[in-house]
């Protein structure tokens, strides 16, 4: 590499290219962050801050039994700039990880414009650039139309894509509170949750509700194109009567004091920002019609006068079929100087974006540098996640969020005596122990 030895583009101002940013930073790199907002908006953003989640505002649990615990620890012994940054942002929900969205997006944008060797650039990239200096695609699943029609030519076949939705948020003063209680399951956290309590027939009723509502409309080839680990309340209610009941509303866990029962059923709501201002309703995302929306949900107890600050909403994802395209270091294969990063690339969820984009990072630095590359370990969540992208079926291809079923078994005795978690917690410390040694070989 010549002339531009020690310089990176970024296409896109997400979760991961804010990540790669960083690590690239911290390793004297010089980096031009592209980010098309605020000059072309999105369907799903609301506002032009880099790193803004769109979902939810949870990264998952944090226990070391669980695969969101495993894959953010390593994060953290790779020194993730989100993690360092979405710590100072949580808001209180029990074991699990939340945040307050725009305020973590906002406080993002000052910390990586604050870098002295990263300049942000707000301009849409809509072709493929041509340069002789390494590329990193973070374009993310909201990629614009004329950038995935390009990078469909490099990727010798269409870009694949499924259907993703958001919860909706509701607004803190328009609760009625004495309709809920505020508990955790199994007393786990400050009683962080609002939780409403449902009947048999206010379920029921529910149910019929959101199988007899009006949606949006998707293109009759693109029905049915949903990624399992984030469906449509409205699509489970259609897998059978209580499948709500064993999903997003199961009650096991809480216990309500009116009643000192366990509730059939229960929502939901979990902090969205730390002024305590708003609620997201927990696994309620929704293509239902935002009339629909209004008409339900106000039908569960203490939401009779819901004021919605934001209405749940369908939106296309886009990724490309990383089997064919990328190897083990989130590198194109017909193309060297093109990376891979972020739900594009077809990993899912936020904290697999950042993992994607920080790992591309350090390989991208790590080329420049002249140092030599050495795979991930398998038996790591950051090495089993980017191990299966680049080797599963590519005829059958769909994104993936870190799972312990993505690594190799260990060699710990097989015995029906060992609980499931201690197994994880086991491969879980195997996972830690081989991240440090690899860390202590790259040496940068």
């Amino acid at each position: 590499m010549t002339g531009n030895d020690k310089k990176v583009m970024i296409i896109g101002g997400g979760l991961a290219g804010v990540e790669a940013a960083y690590q690239l930073s911290k390793r004297g790199i010089n980096v031009e962050l592209y980010e098309m907002r605020p000059v072309k908006t999105t369907d799903v953003h609301s506002s032009s801050f880099l790193g803004e989640m769109v979902c939810s505002n949870s990264l998952g649990a944090t226990q070391l039994s669980t695969g969101a615990g495993l894959l953010k620890e390593e994060l953290k012994m790779l020194d993730s700039f989100f993690l360092r940054i979405a710590e100072a942002n949580r808001v209180p929900a029990g074991s699990s990880f939340s945040v307050d969205r725009l305020h973590l997006a906002e406080n993002i944008t000052e910390e990586i414009e604050k870098l002295p060797n990263v300049r942000v650039i707000r301009e849409e990239i809509t072709d493929i650039p041509t340069v002789d200096y390494p590329v990193i695609i973070a374009t993310g699943p909201l990629t614009s139309g004329r950038f995935a029609e390009n990078l469909s030519i490099l990727t010798l076949r269409k870009h694949l894509f499924f259907y993703d939705a958001t919860s909706p948020i509701i607004n803190a003063e328009s609760i009625d509170y004495e309709k809920i209680f505020r508990a955790s399951r199994y007393d786990k956290g400050e009683a962080d949750f609002i939780n409403i309590p449902m009947s048999e027939e206010q379920y029921n009723e529910f149910v019929q509700d959101l199988l007899n509502s009006e949606k949006v409309e998707l293109h009759e080839a693109d029905k049915d194109v949903f990624f399992d680990a984030c469906l449509p309340i409205e699509e489970i209610a259609r897998r059978g009567e209580m499948s709500l009941a064993f999903g997003p509303l199961k009650p096991v866990g809480l216990v309500d004091p009116g009643t000192g029962k366990m509730p059939f059923a229960v929502v939901q709501l979990r902090q969205d920002d730390l002024k305590k201002n708003f609620f997201q309703m927990v696994g309620f995302q929704t293509r239902l019609k935002w009339g629909e929306q209004k008409r339900i949900f106000r039908k569960l107890p203490g939401l009779e006068n819901a004021e919605f600050e934001r209405f749940g909403r369908i939106h296309r994802n886009t990724y490309i079929n990383a089997p064919l395209i990328l190897n083990k270091f989130y590198q194109c294969k017909l193309n060297e100087n093109i990376y891979f990063a972020g739900q594009i690339c077809g990993v899912e969820g936020y904290v697999e974006s950042v993992c994607s984009g920080l790992i591309a990072g350090i390989f991208t630095a790590l080329r420049i540098l002249g140092e030599p590359s050495y795979n991930l370990p398998e038996n790591t969540a950051c090495g089993s996640l980017v191990n299966y992208i680049c080797q599963a079926d590519w005829k059958d291809f769909r994104p993936t969020k870190f799972t312990f079923g993505l690594l190799p078994e260990s060699n710990e005795p097989k015995s029906k005596r060992i609980k499931k978690k201690l197994k994880k917690e086991h491969k879980a410390g195997i996972a830690l122990e081989s991240l440090e040694k690899w860390i202590k070989k790259i040496n940068i």
